[in-house]
This record gives structure tokens, C-alpha cells and sequence, in this order.
């Protein structure tokens, strides 16, 4: 059972498998610099994902399969990762002194206690967090799990590919891996500061919540890109491809700000907002000090400027390859076009090197 986050020795290619599209990362570490060895994202056909369940194992499986062609990546090791809101998690606190087999099976009979399904039908894994704050004798544990089917469809579309499942990781604790990477680009590199990422992507939007780099809230919203794209798709007579390739480039017509991207950006910022009312009222903090725009509606124009406008926060929008080395193979000005797009798959390649 213990297999979920499960630690690996070599270097693994980051998987991300998106509502839209797949996306793969290779990273390489020299003399403690990254380097992006290799890229590249594959396009998902309509509803092959809905709300984060692969309902076309087929069609994601081919994406994949073109993904790794693209990149050119050699990498059969695969770090892939499953939705927030699919995983149940939880820290508990055990006695210090457990270890091994005794320690994985307390935490499978506390786990027992506040998952809501049989054991045996889910993915299950721990990790020690540490010695606890209040008693020196205990240890805090965080504990994992999700539907064991949510983990073994990725894994079989991984294996389908030709490729080794070897980590499957939670998307906020990717998001978390790959923040210290955007640290130079936030006030005071991000210490002592709470910093919200919003990540806008096409059908939903997630709000992840940080202080001092440690994740302390997230939180997902219907909401995303795919309503813009559906909408120039109606506007202007083009199938659903070429209206996310001009929604992409922003290229639609004269009138497509004012009558499309204005109503946009009109209805994102207030559910940003109100998202954050949320974890305001959820937790001992009433602001958050700098907010990180991602995903792949992050490069949409003007969307930063509105969101300063309307919320008072400072904003940046995020690019994890800011400060890495690249590959000659690859177009700098695609990378940074993708860039808000790639923060979990930064985080899933990032499991090369813990």
C-alpha cells in the first residue's frame, strides 16, 4: 500500500495530464544549477478528461505517446501526479520510536480511522514530517491517500506509453516543490510572506496558499480557460483547436477584447477574490502579500494589471525557468510562452533530485 509518494533514485520525466492537453518536463542538475534538457505538450481532444477523470484512456494514452516523441526526451521514468481534491490527507502523530514495519502499520490502523472507504481500495502513503513542536516524544506523520482507481488509470496510460510509473505525487505539493524557484521574482525572496498561486487552467482554477514556502490552504473552483475558448469558438464560427491556438496568440479580431476577453477577465478576478475571502476566513490571516499567476490563462493580456487594479495585491506570473539553464533543442520563446502552464510538471521533475 505504501507505494503512493514513493521516494526513486533515478532521474523520472515530470508527466502532467491536464483537462487540455499533456505536458512532459526533463530536467538535468549541474553543479547545483537546472537545466531544462526537454519539453513539450500534446493536446487532449474535448472531454477526453472531465473534471480530472480520464474518461478517453485512448486519446490521453496517444498524447502522451506524441508528448515524449516531441521532447525528444529519453527518460522511461515517470513522476505523473493526481488532483488535490481526489487525495485525503492528514497529519497525525505517532510515537517517536516507531520505525519500519511497526511504524507503516500504525499508520495504516490510524488511517483506518478517518478515510472514509476500505483500505484495500485505496492508495495509501506516509512521510515523516519530524519531531513534534508540543511533544518531543511524538513524531508528525502526513499521511496520503486517494481512490486507488484515480492512481492506477494514470499508471496504466503511463505504462500504455511505453513508460515506467515510478512516483505518483499530489498536484499541490508539486506546485510547493517548484515554488522556491519563483522565490528571486516575490518580495524578500518569500520569507515570512504569504503568497497565493492562482492557478487558472482550462476547466478549473486552484488556490494554493504558502507561508514561508509550506503550503497552508488550497482550494479548487470550477473555472478556467476553456469557457474563453468555447466562447471565440462560438463567436466566430472556428473549431475548438483553432480557437484555443487564437486565444493562445490572442489573435481573434477587432472586437475580441472588448466583447470576449473584458467579461473574461471580468469574471476571474472576483472568483479570485472571493476564493481568497475563503481561506481568510478559514485561517488567522486577513491578506496575502504577493500573488503568483498560473496556468495556462497566466499570459492572457492585461489580466495582471486587472487583478492589481481590483485586489490591491502585487502579482507576478510565474516562470519556474527563469534562472535555469536551457537545452540548445529548445525554443526559449515557447518555454516562456508555457511557462505559467508548467508548474506542476516543474514540480513532478523536480522528483528527480529529492
Amino acid at each position: 500500500m505504501f507505494k503512493f509518494l514513493s521516494n526513486q533514485q533515478s532521474r523520472v520525466l515530470g508527466v502532467d495530464i491536464s483537462s487540455t492537453a499533456v505536458k512532459v518536463l526533463e530536467l538535468s542538475s549541474h553543479n547545483n544549477k537546472y537545466c531544462v534538457e526537454s519539453y513539450a505538450v500534446a493536446p487532449l481532444p474535448l472531454n477526453a478528461i472531465v473534471e480530472n477523470d480520464i474518461k478517453d484512456i485512448n486519446a490521453v494514452t496517444e498524447a502522451l505517446k506524441a508528448a515524449v516523441d516531441r521532447s525528444g526526451s529519453n527518460l522511461k521514468n515517470v513522476a505523473t501526479s493526481v488532483s488535490s481534491a481526489s487525495v485525503i490527507t492528514k497529519i497525525i502523530q505517532l510515537d517517536g520510536q516507531l520505525e519500519g514495519l511497526e511504524l507503516e502499520a500504525q499508520v495504516e490502523l490510524e488511517a483506518g480511522r478517518f478515510i472514509p472507504y476500505a483500505l484495500e481500495e485505496v492508495a495509501l502513503d506516509f512521510e515523516v514530517l519530524g519531531i513534534n513542536a508540543i511533544n518531543p516524544e511524538k513524531i508528525d506523520v502526513l499521511v496520503v491517500a486517494s481512490r486507488e482507481e484515480n492512481v492506477e488509470v494514470r499508471a496504466n496510460v503511463i505504462r500504455a506509453a511505453g513508460l515506467i510509473p515510478s512516483v505518483v505525487d499530489v498536484e499541490a505539493y508539486t506546485v510547493e516543490r517548484a515554488c522556491p524557484l519563483i522565490a528571486e521574482q516575490l518580495p524578500e525572496h518569500g520569507l515570512n510572506k504569504v503568497i497565493a498561486i492562482i492557478d487558472v487552467g482550462a476547466v478549473i482554477t486552484t488556490i494554493t496558499v504558502l507561508k514561508d514556502m509550506k503550503i497552508i490552504y488550497t482550494r479548487e473552483e470550477i473555472f478556467g480557460g476553456q469557457q474563453l475558448t468555447k466562447a471565440i469558438q462560438r463567436r466566430y464560427g472556428l473549431s475548438y483547436e483553432q480557437a484555443g491556438m487564437a486565444k493562445k496568440q490572442g489573435r481573434v479580431s477587432d472586437d475580441y477584447d472588448a466583447e470576449l476577453l473584458d467579461p473574461f477577465r471580468a469574471s476571474l478576478v472576483p472568483l479570485i477574490r472571493r476564493s481568497l475571502q475563503f481561506f481568510f476566513a478559514s485561517s488567522a490571516y486577513n491578506e496575502v502579500d504577493h500573488i503568483v499567476l498560473a496556468g495556462g490563462v497566466a499570459m492572457i493580456s492585461g489580466l495582471g494589471e486587472m487583478v492589481n487594479e481590483y485586489l490591491g495585491t502585487p502579482n507576478t506570473i510565474a516562470n519556474p525557468f527563469l534562472n535555469m539553464a536551457v537545452s540548445k533543442r529548445i525554443d526559449l520563446t515557447h518555454l516562456t510562452a508555457d511557462a505559467p502552464a508548467l508548474m506542476v510538471c516543474c514540480g513532478l521533475a523536480l522528483r528527480s533530485f529529492v
